[in-house]
């Protein structure tokens, strides 16, 4: 794989993320952004919920948004497969979320999966172990 592809995938992962962080402050626009629309997309997130296709997996991070969770995630221990237009990473999530007024400590796994469509890096699954202030 090219320097290229690697530093394209590195931007995508770090995309995920930064949209993650203005989800937190209530800005649900760069998640939509990150996301394949298509229907085979899935999450399984902290919240527990397991969602197939775009229409729902939006709607989910429009609602997120509205929580306006604050804090910040970033992830650890990366690590990444890739394929030709496949790629998986794996890490932990670690950071902080404010609920209620109270900041949680946010640590868990994480796999995201990215496809390339159209020649950009979108994400296609999201998975997490489950955070009980979520649920």
């Amino acid at each position: 794989m090219s320097q290229a592809e690697k530093n394209a995938i590195e931007l995508a992962v770090n995309g995920f993320y930064d949209a993650l962080g203005f989800l937190f402050l209530g800005d649900d626009q760069p998640m939509q952004k990150v996301w394949s629309h298509q229907e085979d997309v899935v999450y399984m997130g902290p919240d527990g919920l397991y969602l197939i296709g775009w229409a729902a997996i939006s709607n989910m991070w429009k609602s997120v948004a509205v929580m306006k969770l604050g804090g910040k995630v970033i992830p650890k221990n990366k690590h990444t497969i890739t394929g030709d237009n496949i790629s998986i990473v794996t890490c932990i999530e670690a950071g902080t979320n404010v609920v209620k007024g109270k900041t949680e400590l946010v640590e868990i796994r994480s796999s995201t999966v990215f496809r390339k469509e159209n020649n950009v890096w979108m994400v296609i699954a999201h998975q997490t172990d489950l955070l009980r202030f979520m649920g």
